[in-house]
């Protein structure tokens, strides 16, 4: 495995990655909460960013090192309260934990390639959130979610963006009134979770999902990605427009050529990535 983490190497690295063949498994290494610090967002955001200029890379899983209780408990409450001794009361740093916390999840969205969340365990407020901002996500028949803020007078306004862009409006009102519990299956039924399945499974069934994404051409799937998050926030009719225009152009990609020639040849397509 190759450990990679911007401010310490080694075992102990905030951020674990793992190259199998295209997919690259980015593996959250802060137990026992795997809390959402600015160090680990940092290193989340700089391991996905990496991404970008390694055209080897078409999938990206994300998960934890330590699974089976915590994915991750969010936002670092005992990091934040420190800097209430500040002479802002911790305003500066609220607002550079709020601003990079947000350049995350936008990161995650804007990738090129999709991103798989692999949940084994409690994902809570901004972990929740994490979640809901991954393309795809996997999970155990024993992980949880919540958004709790409401519980200490601390509303998840910031995961609420993600989280109502995945579920339902009154299902994510629920969860962000009540703080409440729900288990996997309840995430399922609200459109946070794609699949739900034994521990002994997890990892064997999102390799097999990454693998049959990275299995298609990466142009179209970066394409497709861009396309899907870009005509949500439009118009039915603005929506048509570009989406019209993104299949013009994609048409006209030497991967689409090829696409649909092996198609009608009956051959298994070489993707060129153009």
């Amino acid at each position: 495995m190759n450990v990679v983490e911007m401010k310490q190497d080694g075992p102990g690295a905030l951020v674990k990655v793992e190259r199998l063949g295209h997919v690259l498994r980015l593996e959250m290494n802060n137990p026992p909460a795997n809390a959402l610090s600015m160090a680990m967002m940092q290193a989340l955001k700089d391991a996905l960013d990496a991404t970008r200029e390694d055209r080897f890379i078409r999938v990206v899983v994300l998960a934890a090192a330590t699974p089976g209780k915590l994915f991750s408990a969010g936002h670092d409450l005992k990091e934040l309260t420190l800097h209430r001794a500040d002479e802002d009361r911790g305003r500066a740093f609220f607002a550079r934990t709020m601003k990079l916390c947000a350049e995350l999840m936008q990161t995650i969205v804007h990738l090129p390639v999709p991103v798989i969340a692999e949940v084994d365990g409690l994902a809570t407020a901004a972990g929740c959130q994490l979640v809901a901002s991954c393309d795809l996500a996997m999970c155990t028949d024993t992980s949880t979610f919540c958004t709790p803020g409401v519980n200490i007078g601390l509303f998840c306004s910031t995961p609420m963006v993600a989280l109502s862009r995945n579920v339902h409006r009154k299902q994510a009102m629920e969860m962000l009134l009540t703080g409440e519990t729900i288990d996997a299956s309840t995430a399922r039924e609200f459109g946070l979770i794609n699949r739900i399945m034994p521990r002994q499974y997890l990892n064997q069934i999102v390799m097999k999902y990454a693998e049959t994404i990275a299995s298609k051409s990466p142009l179209t799937v970066k394409i497709g990605k861009e396309a899907f998050y870009r005509q949500a926030e439009m118009s039915l009719e603005d929506a048509y427009e570009y989406t019209a225009s993104v299949m013009v152009e994609n048409m006209l990609a030497r991967d689409a050529e090829e696409g649909i020639g092996a198609f009608i040849g009956k051959r298994k397509p070489e993707w060129t990535g153009e």
